[in-house]
């Protein structure tokens, strides 16, 4: 019985990647995040994963050759947003395998905004949507769900998926917030009708409206569709006092949240999720945030 069932997918390159001094997605986000595991010793719970997949072939599967071109010329470090890729396919492939229950992906730069034209809202290449297209190929997983906590709509993700009844989408967001998108009435086209679900929530937010979300939308929505996978696009500017955000939601919240995706990862897919670090600009607020949500993925 294997008892790390947690992995940590996460490499130093990660932090070399830069948008220019004083931009809100540092390597701070992922500095803080480190050390707060170190401090809490639950970096020792997990197991280390390193990024190790080729992702251009993937990349294409979902981009196109002109946005990965731009993209290439607007990183600093094409790189190292390609790496965020890799890092997303590792973790889907620790976990898929049957070495991992589940696994955290810290990972930069986020990738829920990237769709065919270029770096849009810090993004380069859509890290949630790639992987799982990649699970479905390698991994012949048919169904796969993706929930997205952020504070921002996740557009990009939104699009990659639009008229596909492969993939449930399911989002909490502000919709007066960038990038502006991610209506309720966004509900997929064609054979992908039903299938892309937003949830706006208000100004101020808490963990009672996200939660409740959660339960009267995204469970019921899940229990239907039963996925294969679980992928999270784990924002964690939707927390209290972000920089970019005006949610109020608790380090509790986020654990609440997590538990409610294991239950529906544990009913349908084998517990198996993959979460994938987005947004969360106040850092130290994000290195806590993300220590809640890995002692909930460690049960």
């Amino acid at each position: 019985m294997m008892t790390k069932s947690t992995g940590l997918v996460s490499d130093d390159r990660y932090l070399l990647h830069s948008q220019g001094r004083g931009h809100p997605e540092s390597p701070e986000r992922l500095r803080a995040i480190h050390r707060r595991l170190k401090q809490s010793n639950l970096d020792k719970a997990l197991v280390s994963v390193t990024p190790s997949i080729e992702p251009l072939p993937y990349i294409r599967r979902v981009h196109s050759e002109a946005h990965i071109e731009a993209a290439s010329r607007q990183a600093q470090d094409d790189a190292i947003c390609r790496l965020a890729v890799s890092g997303a396919l590792s973790g889907v492939d620790a976990v898929c395998s049957g070495r991992l229950t589940n696994a955290f992906c810290a990972i930069r730069p986020p990738g829920h905004h990237a769709a065919n034209n270029g770096e849009f809202g810090f993004c380069f290449y859509n890290n949630v949507a790639i992987a799982a297209r990649y699970a479905q190929r390698q991994h012949k997983l048919k169904k796969v769900l993706i929930v997205d906590w952020d504070y921002h709509h996740g557009d990009g993700t939104e699009w990659a998926f639009y008229d596909d009844p492969s993939v449930l989408v399911f989002s909490t967001h502000a919709l007066y917030a960038f990038p502006g998108s991610g209506a309720a009435d966004k509900t997929g086209r064609g054979a992908g009708e039903g299938y892309n679900i937003n949830v706006p929530l208000p100004r101020g937010a808490t963990d009672t409206d996200i939660t409740r979300a959660f339960r009267e939308r995204l469970i019921p929505a899940a229990d239907e569709f039963q996925p294969d996978l679980v992928l999270i696009s784990a924002g964690f500017d939707a927390r209290e006092n972000d920089l970019l955000g005006d949610f109020n939601i608790t380090d509790e919240g986020f654990a609440k949240l997590t538990e409610l995706v294991m239950g529906i990862a544990k009913r349908y897919a084998n517990s198996r999720i993959v979460s994938i670090l987005e947004g969360g600009y106040n850092t130290e607020g994000l290195a806590l945030a993300v220590e809640s949500h890995l002692k909930a993925l460690l049960g």
